[in-house]
């Protein structure tokens, strides 16, 4: 079910106006949230590519979160928390929120915490964990969230390069009924970094027994009993001021920190949910992402909660109990807008379609998807299972929010399958040829997806602690062009929708042809038999490369079987020679059960390419399940 086709001419001038008149236009949207003290600039852009958003003013992320709602609706619904995983629901108001970011607030400062101090927030998916993020950007302190269960040398490197006061965890997460001890990891994390906090806070959540670390470690039970009732003013911050910093997954060597205002994150976030999302207040919204990742981020934590709608926070997977969950949550709290990843609806379309009806769905409007490249055989399928429109958004860890979508708080505008959309109000988004750095402005040409400066609010003001480094990574990769670059290959048709391809470091190059992986994995993802794929280019002494393709079908465990494999192999290169011609035809398909994936549902496709190439795959602390990666050293192997 797609959005009614509109002609777009109303969307074109909304965001003609966003780049040319820019400040006029950021000046309107930032009334949508409050401010303590008026800016005087809204965009200072005197030292390229850093900018300055809404300079002189002063604002709280929580007080537009939390506290300007009391007048108003104390008491409706503001943090609902599930947890398939311990059987646990917990509802929250505003008001209770209010109260219990508090209460986090004054442990904090308690233990030492100031503004401008970083706090390191390593913790499963519980209502703890937004309080201790909602509770720092009211004090004026920077959070630093790093995924729950992170191996101990990554939250280490983590750690040095935050610096926190304080580190609030606790006793353990759960995953698919299984119980992941956090204590010993952060414990052994502490012991190999170099900076040592001087306290941890700990949620004791009776999961697992654990060792209290004298002098160091607190009860957060303890702690919130004497501060029951203790009010902990906002601290009114400057519009620039870093509210938090998060790590950027697949980082190499040093990790690198996105930093992010205060103000212009607001902002940008309040615009998203009026014009993207279409949210209002007093509804549900529902992420099924997790806090560790920007999506929870922007859209658990803050901008539901701005936008004076409840969140729900869910921790478990999305087929258990049954892989109808999500939905009886839906019901329930009468969601209307959700948001969630391609790679969860992958896992749906193994299991049985009728779990996707069996819950009244009436209030839901919308489904976004983002994370991973929609497919259209994906998008088509859940499109058609829940009646619902579908739109796709494209976006990154960076930008905070989204780049492509569809705007259609704005107007409606149709969505095509396969697209994420459109350009984004704010984001000046060009092509650029990648040999050249010339701009293409015609339609159907590939090019690296950038974007012009200044980078709109709520896009990373630089790399933590390491402007340089946000120069060099972001700005200067295109030759003679000072722009920021994705990093990812993009088309843009004649109506303004964008495509994506792929990584510009995942192009295969097959005998002078240059392919992205993208194209070759929707071509595959088209075969009826086929749930999932993953496709990465092997070093190959005749062509340079060839393509090696890696799929799950649709009944994994027929993938065992010699015949079927040979079948389907047969079937997707045929398929594969008709949609993109027998350059782009892959050097082998081979069938697994379950694909590499980090534990936030991105594809490692760096890993696999390396087992192809009997290359070390490198830190696989990230990874959800080690012995997908297995399966294919084993088809791989020289033995095989």
């Amino acid at each position: 079910m797609q959005t009614p086709q509109a002609t777009g001419a109303h969307y074109a001038e909304f965001y003609r106006r966003s780049i040319e008149d820019r400040d006029a236009f950021w000046r309107e949207q930032a009334q949508l949230i409050d401010w303590h003290t008026p800016f005087t600039t809204v965009c200072e852009y005197g030292k390229p590519p850093f900018a300055n958003w809404f300079v002189g003013g002063t604002t709280n992320l929580c007080h537009n979160a939390v506290d300007r709602h009391l007048a108003t609706r104390a008491g409706q619904n503001a943090l609902v928390f599930v947890s398939t995983e311990t059987d646990e629901e917990r509802v929250y108001s505003f008001r209770e929120l209010h109260a219990e970011v508090q209460r986090m607030a004054a442990a904090l400062k308690t233990l030492g915490v100031k503004k401008g101090d970083r706090v390191l927030v390593y913790m499963p998916m519980i209502p703890e964990a937004a309080f201790a993020m909602l509770a720092c950007a009211r004090i004026g302190a920077l959070h630093s969230v790093v995924f729950g269960g992170f191996a101990s040398v990554s939250l280490a490197s983590r750690i040095d390069d935050a610096d926190p006061v304080v580190i609030v965890s606790a006793d353990a997460g759960s995953r698919g009924g299984k119980v992941v001890p956090y204590k010993p990891l952060l414990d052994e994390a502490i012991r190999l970094s170099s900076h040592k906090p001087a306290k941890v806070l700990m949620v004791d959540r009776g999961l697992v027994a654990f060792e209290r670390v004298a002098g160091r470690d607190e009860d957060w039970a303890s702690l919130r009993q004497r501060h029951l009732d203790e009010p902990v003013p906002c601290e009114w911050v400057e519009a620039t001021h870093p509210s938090y910093t998060l790590y950027t997954s697949g980082t190499t060597g040093r990790p690198k920190g996105v930093q992010r205002d205060t103000g212009g994150y607001a902002v940008a976030l309040a615009a998203s949910m009026k014009h993207i999302f279409c949210g209002r207040a007093g509804e549900t919204y529902f992420s099924t992402s997790d806090i560790g990742w920007v999506v929870g981020h922007s859209y658990i934590v803050y901008g539901p909660l701005i936008a004076g709608m409840a969140t729900i926070m869910y921790e478990g997977l999305p087929i258990r109990p049954d892989a109808a969950i999500w939905w009886s949550l839906v019901e329930k709290y009468k969601v209307t807008v959700m948001f969630s990843a391609p790679t969860a609806v992958r896992v749906l379309k193994k299991h049985d379609p009728a779990a996707l009806t069996r819950h009244d769905l009436s209030s839901l409007r919308t489904l976004f998807l983002a994370g991973e490249p929609l497919d259209e055989p994906t998008a088509r399928w859940i499109a058609d299972a829940l009646k619902k429109p579908i739109i796709d958004n494209y976006w990154q860890t960076e930008t905070g929010w989204p780049i492509l979508t569809l705007c259609n708080g704005i107007e409606p505008q149709r969505a095509k399958f396969g697209s994420p959309g459109r350009a984004v109000f704010g984001y000046d988004v060009k092509l650029i040829d990648e040999a050249t750095g010339q701009e293409l402005t015609g339609a159907n040409q590939k090019g690296v997806l950038a974007i012009e400066g200044p980078l709109p609010p709520g896009c990373m003001q630089t790399v933590w602690r390491d402007d340089a480094r946000f120069v060099e990574t972001y700005w200067k990769t295109i030759p003679g062009r000072m722009v920021y670059s994705t990093f990812d290959w993009g088309i843009r048709d004649e109506e303004g929708y964008y495509f994506i391809l792929g990584r510009t470091d995942d192009v295969i190059n097959v005998a002078g042809h240059r392919l992205g992986t993208r194209e070759i994995e929707e071509s595959i993802a088209s075969h009826p038999n086929v749930a999932e794929v993953a496709v990465v280019g092997v070093a190959d002494t005749l062509k340079g490369q060839v393509a090696m393709a890696f799929a799950v079908l649709k009944d994994g465990a027929k993938a065992a079987t010699p015949e079927l494999a040979l079948k389907h192999e047969g079937e997707i290169m045929k398929l594969v020679d008709e949609q993109l011609g027998a350059v782009a035809r892959p050097a082998r398909v081979r069938f697994v059960t379950v694909l590499p994936k980090t534990r936030s549902g991105k594809l490692l496709r760096r890993a696999i390419q390396a087992v192809c190439e009997q290359r070390d795959p490198g830190d696989l602390t990230t990874i959800e399940d080690p012995s997908a990666l297995q399966q294919i050293v084993k088809l791989v192997s020289p033995a095989a």
